[in-house]
């Protein structure tokens, strides 16, 4: 009575192995026609411009100062556009922080010029304006710029 049996359980585990193979198989199938179907559209490649400059947001005297606000007011031909801004002393990496400027970015757009390492003092700044598609593929920096951070 062992040989039947098993045999019965190995073509059920057969089955059961075909079954799930060719599910997944329509699966893969109802999806490549779905794309099809939309045209299969690619993230674009176009080139993008765009310019930027620094607003100092809480500085009494004109210059930006540790511990203080800055943000940049930009404008670009890229639906998704951010500034990373790093900063140094004495050629050290202190900071760096990207945020998004485009319409629709939810989180802040200022930059808070002190970090867990830099804890005081002067720094020199290098601000990024970049793009990217909404998948983050196609990055493409568009304009640079440097500012000193005071004491």
């Amino acid at each position: 009575m062992n040989g039947p049996h098993r045999e019965d359980t190995l073509f059920g585990k057969r089955l059961a192995i075909f079954a799930l193979l060719f599910s997944f198989s329509i699966l893969i199938l109802a999806s490549s026609e779905a794309v099809a179907a939309r045209g299969g559209k690619k993230p674009t490649t176009s080139t993008n411009t765009g310019s930027f400059s620094l607003v100092l947001v809480d500085s009494t005297d004109g210059v930006a100062h540790w511990g203080q606000h800055v943000t940049f007011n930009a404008t670009s031909t890229a639906a998704y556009y951010f500034v990373r801004l790093d900063c140094y002393q004495n050629g050290v990496w202190v900071y760096e922080q990207s945020n998004g400027l485009y319409v629709g970015w939810l989180w802040t757009k200022n930059f808070t010029l002190a970090s867990t390492v830099w804890s005081g003092g002067a720094a020199d700044c290098t601000a990024l304006l970049y793009s990217t598609n909404a998948d983050g593929s196609n990055f493409q920096s568009l304009a640079t710029m440097g500012f000193h951070v005071a004491q």
